[in-house]
């Protein structure tokens, strides 16, 4: 159930208040060194945080391993992008769609999905994203595999004006402390309770008479609104929808910063998302700054990293940080 208190000495929660406490002065430090790209870049990663976090309540939470999460960060970035081609700016109308089209799809191809189990899961899942992702290719109405810029911005006016970047960047931070928050109470709610039941023998909770797949089927649905929602914030931050945000290679991104972070951990994505894109941005310049030439092969040095978080730490960087037997 709850926890009753929470260990403010604990590493993780240092960890965790380090973190939010950073992400909350991004813009002020990016302003003081006059360097705007650090607020682009962190708004990056909470977008990403988001996304991954969308796919840790289905994964971690569910064992619901999905190869095509990433369907629904394109679906949401062609929601905003296809309406702002056609002269629609109105965000509200952006996020419905978005909401629409990433929670449709999923209802119909998670009825299909959820009826299997294991690789054969996994492998519908990645189909179904392909699907989209080749139907993207095709729009050439919409630029197809050159993608599709935008004129302006999902405007929100009077209430927000998301043209500017800090703007976007606190919207950003905001609904992912919120869907945080929502996870938290989920999983330790009669809901998540269901669905870590259904992970962890999922005969026994059908035997005891809880419609599994139902709640499965709603935990898919809400990732998957998420994740476009994610999408959608991506596409106005780059300004830019494409068919490549639906590649496998994004879902893998996605799974390997739930992992890295912490599987079946509420900050473990956030964690797992920080460090990978962070990494990603950082060790091209260390390797070049050695030699030129190994810039280009930062990828081989993160492979063993991530092997050795996986290896030495079951709940990946969270779990580093984690003390005793404690499983908030």
């Amino acid at each position: 159930m709850f926890p009753e208190r929470v260990d403010f000495t604990a590493p993780k929660t240092l960890a965790t208040i380090a973190l939010v406490v950073l992400l909350a002065l991004v813009p002020l430090i990016s302003h003081a060194l006059a360097q705007p790209y650090y607020v682009t870049l962190a708004s990056r990663i909470i977008i990403y945080a988001l996304a991954a976090s969308s796919l840790n309540l289905i994964l971690g939470y569910g064992g619901m391993v999905s190869f095509g999460h990433a369907l629904y960060f394109g679906l949401g970035a062609y929601a905003a992008g296809i309406l702002s081609f056609h002269g629609i700016f109105s965000g509200r109308i952006h996020l419905l769609a978005t909401l629409c089209a990433a929670g449709l799809v999923a209802l119909i191809t998670g009825v299909i999905c959820l009826r299997s189990r294991g690789i054969a899961f996994i492998m519908i899942t990645l189909a179904f994203a392909q699907m989209f992702f080749f139907l993207g290719v095709s729009l050439k109405q919409y630029g197809g595999d050159d993608g599709l810029a935008f004129a302006r911005r999902s405007d929100f006016a009077p209430l927000l004006d998301l043209q500017s970047n800090v703007t976007l960047y606190y919207v950003a931070a905001a609904l992912l402390a919120l869907f945080l928050y929502c996870t938290w109470r989920m999983v330790h709610a009669h809901f998540g309770m269901v669905l870590r039941g259904a992970k962890a023998n999922e005969r026994r909770m059908r035997a005891l008479g809880f419609p599994v797949l139902k709640y499965r089927l709603a935990a898919y649905v809400v990732s998957a609104c998420v994740c476009g929602v994610a999408g959608m914030l991506l596409a106005n931050l780059a300004r830019f929808a494409t068919p490549s945000y639906m590649a496998w290679t994004v879902s893998g991104e996605l799974i390997v910063m739930v992992v890295l972070g912490g599987m079946s951990t509420v900050m473990g994505p956030v964690l797992g998302a920080t460090a990978l894109l962070l990494f990603e941005e950082l060790m091209p310049g260390l390797l070049g700054a050695i030699q030129p030439s190994y810039k280009d092969h930062w990828l081989v040095v993160l492979g063993p990293v991530i092997l050795l978080i996986v290896l030495l730490a079951r709940r990946g960087i969270y779990g580093m940080l984690a003390r005793g037997r404690d499983r908030s």
